[in-house]
């Protein structure tokens, strides 16, 4: 059961963790020894409530398939279960990530005097500019 918060909570069947060889360097361990983790979680079929399947599906990550399914590969650590315990969390992140709601942006305009030292430091720099033109006899 992966708890995402006091109302929500995964159960384990909805998870499919499959242990699978790391990529990379690692010697002759790395060709014998299955210690990565492809975690595959189905949103659509999961027991999530609504606003969280609809906030996973409109994400723009790679990781999700167009079918909707969200796959996570854990291979950071040399143990199997440490590379678990890594997918399971991360799992966990995206979900409560996509629970925040972000606050609307307020438009503001710049102050009078903002305005005023903007175009201060313009004619500044212009005249800086001309100086270092030729100089004429």
């Amino acid at each position: 059961m992966l708890v995402i918060s006091n109302a929500v909570s995964i159960p384990d069947d909805e998870i499919v963790l499959t242990a699978i060889r790391a990529q990379g360097s690692g010697g002759q361990n790395v060709n014998k020894v299955s210690s990565a983790i492809h975690l595959r979680f189905d949103i659509a079929a999961s027991s999530l409530p609504e606003f969280y399947k609809e906030r996973l599906l409109q994400l723009k990550d790679s990781r999700i398939t167009k079918e909707g399914v969200l796959v996570i590969k854990a291979q950071q650590y040399r143990t199997q279960e440490k590379n678990r315990d890594d997918a399971l969390q991360r799992l966990q992140t995206l979900i409560k990530a996509v629970t925040v709601v972000q606050k609307t942006r307020q438009a503001t305009k710049p102050s009078r005097s903002a305005k005023r030292k903007r175009v201060d430091s313009k004619t500044k720099r212009g005249q800086v500019k001309s100086l270092r033109g030729r100089v004429s006899d």
